[in-house]
């Protein structure tokens, strides 16, 4: 992979196809408010780690970026576009493979949002949206919504793209004969 390159966002569910022939108009915004971040060494580390079936952490965070964008510009809410952005990339910054077995990977639904927002603070200036996104995004598994919009599109946009990567995953292993059903 190159840096600056983004990968193009995983094709989403029915109904969300629309944000696929778009994608590539929030590319330039992603890079507006998060190139540093997407630059970053500590950023680069994502494409290692697996999120949801095949897709890398960098992947579902460009991916829950695009998605949180088109879901404020198709409900027609305002919002901080940079904040969101931002928060949006840096949600899942855990920088591990919570697949291993290892026993600091327990309960990882409810821990990584402060692993990702100490691992985040450490290497970026955020500011309070910024931080209350990535520490409330796994609303309902953690029982604190959001306080901002921002933070309410990027948790439904995180559940969104999670749940396209993993169907997209299942309907691939079907058609291979992995598994069935």
């Amino acid at each position: 992979f190159k840096v600056g390159i983004l990968p193009r966002p995983i094709d989403c569910l029915k109904g969300v196809r629309a944000m696929i022939s778009r994608s590539a108009r929030y590319r330039p915004i992603l890079f507006e408010h998060g190139g540093d971040i997407l630059a970053s060494r500590e950023m680069q580390f994502e494409h290692i780690f697996m999120q949801h079936g095949t897709t890398s952490c960098y992947t579902h965070s460009v991916n829950v970026a695009c998605m949180s964008l088109w879901l404020a510009e198709r409900l027609r809410i305002r919002v901080d576009r940079r904040s969101m952005v931002r928060g949006a990339l840096l949600h899942d910054f855990f920088l591990y493979d919570w697949h291993d077995s290892d026993p600091s990977h327990r309960l990882h639904g409810f821990r990584h949002p402060g692993w990702a927002l100490r691992n985040a603070e450490r290497t970026f200036h955020l500011n309070r949206i910024e931080r209350n996104v990535i520490h409330r995004h796994m609303f309902p598994l953690t029982p604190i919504p959001p306080r901002f919009r921002e933070g309410l599109l990027v948790c439904l946009a995180d559940k969104l793209c999670a749940i396209s990567e993993t169907v997209s995953q299942n309907k691939l292993l079907r058609r291979l004969g992995i598994v069935h059903g």
